[in-house]
């Protein structure tokens, strides 16, 4: 199948693993089901594809697996609406759409030799977590990684059992939180919102990139404090997935001031965000 004659024809992808990641949260593993279309795909950390219920319509998420890890794409998602209960009605063996990838992605050869840290919130982690995933294999080109998670509650964590290695490693200094009230009796993370808890970990500016993903809110009052912390905006990232639409800038609806979020973005570094309208 050659996708470049039309855009708009989707791989046919095979439901190889369901996961439950939250409360109306999962993971689905696609593999494709023509082989020649898995050796002649390609993405970066950072891009998004639309993943289709057939019959149902098609939504856009990340793709939230790394491309250093070959023979699948994974995405997660929340069930909101018509297509997302659509997807998370489908079960292993299943048969589902997949067209991408568009956008751009995150910088990472710039980001060799300097250290990272990843600050996110709630179902925002999947985004970062291609990154993540994508640093961590490549481990020796980055220096310290610091990773801040925060939700809701407990439950409302998302890749428990990938938070749990993370937090194994030595390699790795991760810190999880929940909002006051969130936690249980078992809890041994940190109880505070996530800006807050990010400026009270010791975090150092110094010759350090900053990615940041979450709900506007968590966004809106993460920066001041990446800010504040000496971190220059052109080395703070994030992502403005929440407004990509038909894929290609056809639909105009990713539109954001002179912007086009499907084609110049979702990531844009805090110096993009300066000129364009404010998004949070």
């Amino acid at each position: 199948m050659d996708t470049e004659k039309n855009i708009y024809l989707p791989y046919l992808m095979t439901v190889d693993k369901v996961t439950v990641e939250a409360p109306g949260v999962k993971t689905l593993r696609l593999r494709f089901q023509n082989e020649e279309d898995e050796k002649n795909f390609s993405f970066r950390a950072g891009q998004f594809a639309e993943y289709s219920a057939i019959g149902e319509g098609e939504c856009t998420f990340c793709i939230a697996s790394s491309p250093t890890r070959k023979g699948y794409v994974e995405c997660t998602f929340r069930q909101a609406g018509r297509v997302t209960s659509a997807l998370s009605r489908l079960e292993q063996g299943d048969t589902m759409g997949f067209r991408g990838p568009f956008g751009n992605v995150f910088p990472m050869e710039k980001w060799e030799g300097k250290n990272l840290i990843f600050i996110a919130g709630g179902i925002a982690l999947p985004p970062m977590r291609c990154v993540i995933q994508n640093a961590l294999d490549e481990r020796d080109k980055y220096k310290d990684i610091t990773i801040v998670y925060g939700a809701k509650t407990v439950n409302d964590l998302v890749y428990k059992d990938e938070l749990k290695e993370w937090a194994e490693r030595p390699d790795v200094n991760l810190i999880t939180t929940v909002d006051p009230g969130g936690q249980t009796p078992d809890w041994k993370g940190r109880v505070g919102f996530v800006p807050t808890v990010a400026g009270e970990c010791g975090l150092s500016a110094e010759n350090t990139v900053a990615i940041v993903c979450g709900p506007p809110i968590m966004i809106k009052f993460t920066l001041p404090v990446l800010q504040k912390l000496g971190i220059a905006d052109e080395n703070i990232y994030t992502t403005l997935e929440n407004r990509m639409k038909c894929g290609v800038g056809k639909c105009g609806r990713c539109n954001v001031g002179h912007m086009y979020v499907c084609k110049d973005g979702p990531v844009f570094t805090q110096a993009q965000l300066n000129d364009m309208p404010p998004e949070f």
